[in-house]
């Protein structure tokens, strides 16, 4: 009887649903194997993306490529040895990729579609790139925002705002929009328009604005500053100012004239700058 007992135990455990013991055995160390060497495979593939983005960040810098080019491309080499090291580590662990793509393939309508806007984004950071309509540390304006470029990514620019705010706006409406570059040109013309009183000296007020513009020594001389009549108000008379500066001295010429013009209408006799006013005219009945 324990006889029959025991080869009916040895029977059960040769014959687990079908398999015997060695076997077993064997399907567990090759599973073990696999998902260990898809580890190893994970982690080494990690490393080598972030080794091979910073390499090629350095051969661009090397090279004083764009800074938006060097960005993109390191997102670029980064995102694809990470697609190619998922592949690699499923494949490892016994997924068929061919049935994986081939599912891909007939799911890609739907996946082009869910990532319509994704793509888009990607053209677009492309089409920066190639056209450059701004470069890394830019002042422009887009998309409603203004600010300074601090990154092309694959898929956005990265801004940050006067007020150090960091924007980030996707490159596809980025592209396809409107862009106003500050930074492009080498200089930019400073606009002003000031008003004087009715009935007051209109070459006094004209001379004196001439006095504080070329009193700042970063106005260029050439073009030639400009002032002249611009309009006759509901409460004043305009003089439109209009001088050209270096981009880099735009702000400080605009407050210094600002400032200059306030401190200098209030000593002169003669000049004010006046505020909005009406005049009422009573007829007796």
């Amino acid at each position: 009887m324990d006889k029959d007992k025991l080869d009916l135990k040895n029977l059960e455990i040769t014959n687990f649903f079908g398999f015997s013991q060695k076997e077993i055995t064997s399907t567990f160390i090759e599973v073990g194997v696999n998902v260990l060497l898809a580890i190893v495979i994970f982690i080494v593939g990690m490393r080598l993306a972030k080794f091979f983005s910073k390499m090629v960040a350095k051969i661009l810098e090397k090279r004083d490529s764009d800074k938006g080019l060097i960005t993109f491309m390191r997102g670029l080499v980064s995102g694809l040895i990470k697609v190619l090291t998922v592949i690699t580590v499923l494949t490892q662990i016994g997924i068929q990729m061919t049935s994986f793509i081939a599912l891909i393939g007939a799911a890609g309508l739907a996946i082009g579609m869910a990532f319509s806007g994704t793509l888009s984004n990607l053209a677009g950071g492309v089409m920066l790139l190639i056209f450059k309509p701004f470069h890394v540390d830019d002042y422009i304006t887009a998309q409603g925002e203004s600010g300074t470029v601090k990154e092309i990514q694959i898929f956005h620019t990265v801004m940050v705002t006067p007020d150090n705010k960091t924007i980030i706006i996707p490159n596809g409406p980025l592209y396809n929009g409107n862009i106003t570059n500050f930074s492009k040109q080498p200089l930019r013309r400073v606009d002003f328009s000031f008003g004087f009183g009715y009935g007051e000296d209109y070459q006094l007020a004209r001379n004196t604005l001439l006095s504080i513009v070329n009193s700042h020594p970063k106005v260029l001389q050439d073009p030639e500053p400009l002032v002249k009549l611009g309009s006759l108000g509901d409460s004043s008379v305009n003089l439109t100012v209009r001088v050209w500066a270096k981009k880099e001295d735009y702000w400080d010429i605009h407050f210094y004239i600002n400032e200059m013009v306030y401190e200098r209408y209030s000593q002169i006799d003669g000049l004010s700058i006046p505020f909005p006013q009406m005049d009422v005219h009573l007829d007796k009945a």
